[in-house]
Formats: structure tokens, C-alpha cells, sequence
């Protein structure tokens, strides 16, 4: 294993950085292009009145990939090849991926092949570049973490920035060719900059199966007979996986994506509970350390739930949000795709000064902001973000035409609540799981941002039935209008019994002493 000096940064440090500044860039380039191409090109085939809701779909089953993912790249890594080379065959698929877009522009099997391989590449990296770069680091130099991670976040933003403003206006005069192939190059680099530092990094090996692990004692709860005692938390697993056979089978209606996202939910959903009710059980073939750390889990995960409101409202905004500004006015160089650089933007102007300027007043004006109060207000946020964009969508629905400048208020209140919720989201759920569950943990919470993306999926779905559109006509108001506004309720909602149950959760501090090695 290789070491680094006493108190030093880590010379291997600068190329996963450089790395992930350009794979940042490429996947942002070609994401937030995808709408804007799909509604002008690769689905003019679909009637006009459906082709907005079949690009959302589309867009909303590509992040559902991306995010879940992760649950494969974490467990390959973990069991079988390690981080370093996991994240280099993965990049290579990556690649392969954007080739794929700029090769099959007109064609949708290849286009969509290329969407797969990127969600499988780009998902399958997603929790192990952080956690590689963590490895990097030990107890001489961990006080230089913190400040690789700030670069680290920073590099996602400013190549988010630089990708959102330049690739929208590439599609438009150059081609599709050219605008999914640039972020393809720029994912080759990033391949070979990961490459390059490979003599210099630390390698972790993989780990062996934990046979005290979160699955094992799952598994434990659920199939362990206690005499006279009823099994109910194998029933309601049953129930579950019977639940998940029925939504398969829904798939011509609900689409493939849909009907496995929404099996895979129930499934764990009606297992978790299941194995919470009677997790006393797994004491006989576990220690107590092991049960109780997954006990700390299944907290964490109905938090994780109540965040999953967030991620639907939040991933629209390269969806639902330039649908809407395609109708706006606008300059005529202007592309509507272009104001996804407002994101990462907002991110790196308000991390600064929430930290260096917001939490101090609101310290000294005696707020105690803790990691959950900061989640829930997020949650909110982003509640508000969505009763703007509605109340847009109701004036141009009206006949009236505004600006594009309007969008920049949602845009504002749904940054906000994203640096509440994501930045302070997995420092949180790094403390509160014990160190054997981390891995665990870190799998859920992308989760959580596929099961976001499922519940647009599902709305879109309801939207196509005939009963439903009537009801919504009843209203006065157009479906677009409806649905802006069901989500904002949907996240206020959650934000509210976020707060309900952050009042009885009990904290935890389960980061690893100063005498445990790295």
C-alpha cells in the first residue's frame, strides 16, 4: 500500500480532483442537453400533445439509472475488484456510453443503449470516487480532508456551470454530433487523468462478506422462528415481493423503468418493516453491536424517505422547469437549457456565504441550526420554489408572455434548499451509522434520489389516464399548472412531517475515534 508524508497533501490528490472536474463536465453536458434534444429531434415522431411528457420521461428514467447504480458499483468494489479498478472499467463504459449518443442521434435504440451505459458508468462511480479519495488520507494528514472535499464539491459546480452554459448553445449550431460528443472527449480525459496517478494512490483492498453485515441481519429478523410467536415480519415481506410481481406486470402501462423502480421500492419498503418489528430476533445469530447498528439504519431510512420529495422537485428543474421556459421570451441567442447554470452557480456563491454569514446570524440571533432543522427547511424550500414556478405557469397560461429573467427566483429558493439538503444530507447520515453500515448508508441515500425521480415518473403516468385530465380541467387549470403545484404540496408535506419526526430522533456520533487506523 502506498503511504504519504507526515502532515502532507497527498500527491495523489490532483488527479482524482482534475478527474473529476472533467467527468463532471461531461456528464452535466450532455444532461442538460438531453430534454432540449429529445423535444427537437429524436422525438418528433411522437404526436406534439405527448412529446413533452414522453422527454420527461425519458429524462427521468435516465437519472432513476444514474442513482440507482451506485447499489452495483458499491457492492463490486466492495466484494470483488476494489475502488481504483471498478472506477477505471466503469469510466471506460462511460465512454463507451457517449459515443453511443454521438454516433446514434437519429436513432433510438442506439441513443437510448448510450443513456443505459452512461446511467451504468456514471451511477456505478458515483459513491466510490469520494470514498476513493477519502482512502487517500490517513491520521497524519485527515485534517486536509475537509479541504480536498471543498475542492471536491467545488470542481461538480464549476464544471456543472461551465457544461450548462456552452453545451446548450453547441447543440444549437453545431449539431448533436458534436454536443454529445465534446462531453465524450472530455470523459476520455478524465479516464486518463484517473489512469495516470495510478502508481501513487493508496488501494484498499475489498473486503470480505460481513457476515454481520445490514443484509445478513436483515435476513436474520425476517426467517428466524421464535415459538409462539407468529412470523409477521415474513408475511409482510411476502406481501411485499407479491405487491412488486403486481407493479411488474403493470409495465405496458407503466413502462419498464417505472413498474421495476416501483418493485424495487415496494419490496423494500415491506421488508424493512417487516424486519424492524421484530429485529430482537437476529440477537441469536448476531452480536448486539451488529442489530443495534441496524437499528440506526432503519432510523436514518425513514428520514431518507421524507427526503425523496426533494429529489423529484429537484431533478425537474433540467425538465419540467425548461419545458415552461421554452414558452418564455427570451433573447433569440438564448437557449432555455442555459439556465441550468444557475445551479451551480447559486451552489458555490451560497455555501460561502451560508457558511461565513447566514449560520453566524442566525447563531448569535439564538437559532441552534442542526443538521435536521437545515434538511427540513430545505425540503420547504424547494415547496416554495415550485409554487413560483406554478404561479408563472398560471400567468402564461393566461395568454400573458414573460421573461425568462422570472425563472431566476425558483431557480434562487430551490438552490437553497438543495445546499440545506444535500450538502448537509450525507455528513449526516456518515455520523449517525455505525462504521460497519457506512457502505450501507451511502447506497441508500442515492437511492433516495431514484425513488424521487420514480414519483415523477408515476405522476406523469396519472396524468395520461382520461378520468384524470377531466377531473384537472374541472379546475380551471392546465395539467403543467396542476401537477407544478401538486409537487410543491407534496414537498411542504413532507418538510412538515420531516420536522414532526426530527423532533424525536436522537442523535448519534459514530465517527471513528483518533486512535482507530484509517
Amino acid at each position: 500500500m502506498a503511504s504519504t508524508s507526515t502532515g502532507s497533501w497527498p500527491r495523489q490528490i490532483p488527479f482524482i480532483i482534475a478527474s473529476e472536474a472533467c467527468e463532471r463536465f461531461s456528464f452535466y453536458g450532455m444532461r442538460n442537453i438531453l430534454t432540449p434534444f429529445l423535444m427537437t429531434a429524436l422525438l418528433l415522431s411522437v404526436p406534439e400533445e405527448l412529446r413533452q411528457g414522453e422527454a420527461k420521461d425519458v429524462f427521468h428514467s435516465f437519472v432513476i439509472g444514474v442513482y440507482f447504480f451506485p447499489l452495483l458499483g458499491g457492492w463490486i468494489a466492495d466484494r470483488f475488484f476494489g475502488k481504483y479498478h471498478t472506477i477505471l472499467w466503469l469510466s471506460i463504459v462511460y465512454v463507451i456510453g457517449h459515443a453511443f449518443l454521438a454516433m446514434f442521434e437519429t436513432s433510438k435504440t442506439g441513443f437510448y443503449s448510450g443513456l443505459f451505459l452512461i446511467a451504468l458508468g456514471s451511477g456505478g462511480i458515483k459513491p466510490l470516487v469520494s470514498s476513493f479519495m477519502g482512502d487517500q488520507f490517513d491520521q497524519s494528514n485527515k485534517s486536509l480532508a475537509q479541504k480536498a472535499f471543498d475542492m471536491f464539491y467545488f470542481t461538480i459546480n464549476f464544471g456543472s456551470f461551465f457544461a450548462s452554459l456552452s453545451m446548450p448553445l453547441i447543440l444549437k449550431f453545431f449539431g448533436p454530433a458534436v454536443a454529445f460528443g465534446i462531453p465524450g472527449v472530455l470523459m476520455f480525459i478524465a479516464t486518463v487523468f484517473f489512469w495516470y496517478g495510478r502508481k501513487r494512490y493508496v488501494h484498499i483492498e475489498p473486503n470480505a462478506h460481513d457476515p454481520h453485515g445490514f443484509l445478513p441481519v436483515v435476513k436474520s429478523a425476517i426467517l428466524t422462528p421464535m415459538p409462539g410467536q407468529a412470523n409477521k415480519g415474513l408475511w409482510l415481506s411476502i406481501t411485499g415481493i407479491l405487491l412488486a410481481l403486481f407493479a411488474l406486470s403493470q409495465f405496458p402501462s407503466l413502462g419498464v423503468v417505472t413498474s421495476l423502480c416501483l418493485a424495487l421500492v415496494l419490496v423494500m419498503g415491506f421488508v424493512g418493516v417487516g424486519a424492524s418489528m421484530q429485529l430482537q430476533r437476529a440477537l441469536s445469530r448476531h452480536p448486539s453491536e451488529a442489530v443495534d447498528g441496524v437499528k440506526s439504519v432503519f432510523r436514518i431510512l425513514i428520514l431518507f424517505a421524507l427526503v425523496t420529495p426533494f429529489w423529484s422537485l429537484f431533478d425537474q428543474k433540467a425538465s419540467t422547469w425548461i419545458l415552461q421556459a421554452n414558452h418564455m421570451a427570451k433573447p433569440e441567442w438564448f437557449e432555455p437549457a442555459m439556465m441550468q447554470a444557475l445551479n451551480p452557480l447559486l451552489v458555490m456563491l451560497l455555501i460561502p456565504f451560508n457558511n461565513f454569514v447566514l449560520y453566524p446570524a442566525l447563531q448569535r440571533s439564538g437559532v441552534t441550526l442542526t443538521a435536521l432543522r437545515k434538511m427540513g427547511a430545505g425540503i420547504a424550500f424547494s415547496g416554495l420554489s415550485w409554487i413560483v414556478i406554478g404561479s408563472l405557469q398560471l400567468i402564461m397560461d393566461g395568454g400573458s408572455v414573460i421573461s425568462i429573467t422570472w425563472q431566476v427566483l425558483p431557480y434562487a429558493l430551490l438552490t437553497f434548499g438543495e445546499v440545506l439538503v444535500s450538502a448537509t444530507g450525507l455528513e449526516f447520515a456518515y455520523s449517525q451509522a455505525p462504521k460497519s453500515m457506512k457502505g450501507s448508508i451511502m447506497s441508500f441515500w442515492t437511492l433516495s434520489v431514484t425513488v424521487g425521480n420514480l414519483w415523477v415518473l408515476l405522476a406523469n403516468a396519472s396524468v395520461k389516464s382520461e378520468s384524470v385530465t377531466n377531473k384537472i380541467a374541472a379546475t380551471g387549470i392546465s395539467v403543467t399548472a396542476f401537477q407544478m403545484f401538486f409537487f410543491a404540496g407534496f414537498a411542504l408535506l413532507a418538510a412538515l412531517v420531516f420536522a414532526l419526526y426530527a423532533r424525536s430522533y436522537t442523535m448519534q456520533d459514530h465517527y471513528r475515534s483518533v486512535s482507530e487506523s484509517h
